[in-house]
């Protein structure tokens, strides 16, 4: 059974960091594209980064410059490196395996306030 289980979150100042991670109960991790999605109160989940099996990534101009994505195959996990953050970065964040359309982990939260 696919579980992802994401932690990092908490609430922090505007233009702090932060780094989220997520593991990923799942074999064959490393064949696996993967994303980090974010849903903030009232809108709409959005994508803000993802990287490949060979380790390419993309970025929601949102967050680019800003958010770096990671991964370890021997560990299972991803991370995303979150630097200079902003109050409308405020969401509940998830992580993704792409292959696998219906598997959401619990999320964590991420509050950026002062």
């Amino acid at each position: 059974q696919v579980q992802l289980v994401e932690s990092g979150g908490g609430l922090v100042q505007p233009g702090g960091s932060l780094r989220l991670s997520c593991v990923a109960s799942v074999s064959h991790f490393s064949i696996y594209k993967m994303g980090w999605y974010r849903q903030a109160p009232g809108k709409q989940r959005e994508l803000v980064a993802s990287i490949s099996s060979g380790g390419s990534t993309n970025y929601s101009d949102s967050v680019k410059g800003r958010f770096t994505i990671s991964r370890d195959n021997a560990k299972n996990t991803v991370y995303l490196q979150m630097n200079s953050l902003k109050p409308e970065d405020t969401a509940v964040y998830y992580c993704k395996i792409f292959a696998f359309a219906s598997i959401w982990g619990q999320g964590t939260q991420v509050t950026v306030s002062s």
